[in-house]
């Protein structure tokens, strides 16, 4: 193993527990191995506590109605493409001229994990579930216009049908993400109970899926066993016939096990990892900016002094932008800063901020705005997102401290951020949207709009104006008032600042130079079914 740049005795420490752990035999050629920081709480998304890594399990172990092309980007990377939509479960479909009906054939063919055939009552009972489930999946689904069951109906066997009030540029695309799943419905219905109708209790612990890989086991904290699906029908039969994903707390471990060659993939790791190992040149790092990504710092508007423009504005001036790419990111990222001051704000999202850091405006600013010797308030951050988010806030925190504003940090433990986030109760924060449809009005519904209450929405902004623009945006069919739309909604919130953009990140990937097929996805986690090894 090579270890480079040791300057901490943490540092020390984590090279010493990674040599400490005992290697692992050379994984078979069908077999792939992922080792990451986190992994599932739950094997079903619909939960309201389940986090991000129940979405990389559902992505494998059930089947969508359709799916995503693909493409190359710049750099050679192959990434789905999300203006192309190719079947799945559904062989084909039909779309009435008006938009607004949309009808599914189903493959004959196509079994759960089980045996049993699946059905468009599966398809039914499955888009119901995910409206009942409320919170995050169901919000997912409004964006679709997925909203309400009796817009679901069964024509026969193998036909399902969608009937919307008004077309919806988002129904087809919001159809390939990881919550319009079909489950098993009798399966699952057995183990529902008066108090749970949708058998979540039960779902979010076993495989309820007809998807290209079943759940052999599950150690929740540490291990999930995926087995290929010999029956599945709805794609090229995968080439892997099973994929361990480990969890590993210490990144210096996974690290060494990723350059000892003792595990496939190491996702997770610190932005200094990835940088480190792409320099060295022995293990291939996969970087792609996430679509659709800002890593923000949101302001509470409905908190003192945040409800002044005037304090909001300031601080933009104070955020240490370059710093916190170099030293926090380690270049892992897309400045979003010091934009183009000679031309408009462009109708899309995200857009950089048209400035850097000015210390000297932010204090002006500040004293404009009536606190000539600043504040104090709190920052708050993502516990499980400590690696990066520490140091960007202890950047900030610095930067804020020499225009005479106070900030305290505040860890909110992984668990309790979402919760946190909704509560609207954090004075400012660091924080992360990234849409999984890559339209920018996605974001505005999913961040601002006040209509939903968005739970991303933790600058507690709302603003009519901008709320009917999006709306607009996002049902709209003439492009020329879609762009209107959007450069008013893109101009209101870069004027009132309520969130000042940071970066977009890097989704990274370590993996050994025999691992091929990875291709880029939205959710940001590996899609097994394309991976191999040669």
């Amino acid at each position: 193993m090579l270890i480079h740049s040791v300057r901490s005795v943490a540092a020390v420490l984590a090279v010493t527990a990674a040599l400490a752990t005992p290697a692992l035999a050379a994984t078979p050629k069908d077999t792939l191995t992922i080792v990451s920081e986190q992994g599932p709480n739950s094997l079903d998304t619909m939960v309201p506590t389940a986090n991000d890594h129940s979405r990389m399990v559902v992505w494998q172990i059930y089947d969508r109605l359709v799916s995503n092309g693909e493409k190359k980007l710049a750099d050679g990377t192959v990434s789905y493409d999300a203006k192309v939509v190719t079947p799945e479960l559904a062989e084909r479909w039909d779309i009435s001229p008006d938009g607004k009906v949309y009808t599914f054939y189903l493959r004959k063919n196509a079994s759960f994990h089980d045996g049993t055939p699946v059905t468009a009552k599966d398809v039914k009972w499955s888009f119901d579930r995910a409206v009942a489930a409320g919170g995050f999946p169901a919000v997912q689904m409004a964006a679709g216009s997925l909203d309400n069951p009796a817009k679901f109906s069964v024509v026969d066997e193998h036909t399902f049908r969608i009937t919307l009030d008004k077309p919806n540029k988002l129904t087809m695309p919001d159809l390939a993400m990881p919550v319009p799943v079909i489950i098993n419905s009798e399966l699952a219905k057995k183990h529902a109970t008066a108090a749970d109708p949708w058998a979540l209790e039960w779902v979010q612990r076993n495989d309820a899926g007809g998807g290209a890989y079943q759940i052999q086991s599950w150690t929740p904290g540490q291990q999930t066993v995926f087995v290929r699906f010999d029956a599945w029908k709805s794609g090229p039969l995968p080439k892997l016939q099973k994929v361990i994903y480990r969890q590993i707390a210490s990144a210096g471990t996974r690290r060494a096990l990723i350059e000892k060659g003792d595990v496939d993939i190491s996702v997770g790791l610190p932005p200094k990892d990835y940088a480190d190992l792409a320099k060295i040149g022995k293990i291939k790092v996969v970087g792609v900016p996430v679509q659709n990504d800002l890593v923000f710092v949101d302001m509470n508007t409905k908190m003192k002094p945040f409800d002044n423009p005037k304090v909001r504005e300031a601080i933009s001036y104070a955020i240490p932008y370059k710093d916190i790419l170099a030293t926090a990111l380690y270049g892992r990222g897309v400045a979003m800063y010091d934009g183009d001051t000679t031309k408009p704000y462009a109708p899309t999202w995200p857009v950089p901020i048209k400035h850097g850091t000015d210390l000297a405006k932010a204090k002006a600013l500040l004293t404009e705005a009536g606190f000539p010797n600043g504040f104090k308030t709190t920052l708050s951050y993502d516990l499980s997102e400590a690696t990066v988010r520490e140091p960007t806030a202890i950047l900030i925190q610095e930067s804020l401290k020499k225009i005479g504003v106070e900030l305290t940090l505040e860890k909110v433990p992984g668990s309790s951020w979402f919760a946190q986030m909704a509560s609207k109760s954090m004075p400012m924060v660091i924080a992360e949207f990234y849409g999984w449809l890559d339209y920018p009005e996605y974001f505005f519904f999913w961040n601002f709009d006040g209509r939903n209450n968005a739970v991303f929405n933790t600058a507690n902004y709302v603003n009519p104006t901008l709320d009917q623009q999006i709306e607009i945006a996002r049902f709209t069919a003439d492009e020329k008032t879609y762009k209107q739309s959007m450069q008013k909604m893109v101009d209101i919130v870069m004027t009132d600042m309520p969130r000042i953009p940071l970066y977009t990140r890097f989704a990274d990937y370590a993996m050994q130079p025999n691992v091929k097929g990875f291709e880029y996805w939205f959710h940001t986690h590996p899609d097994f079914r394309k991976l191999y090894k040669e």
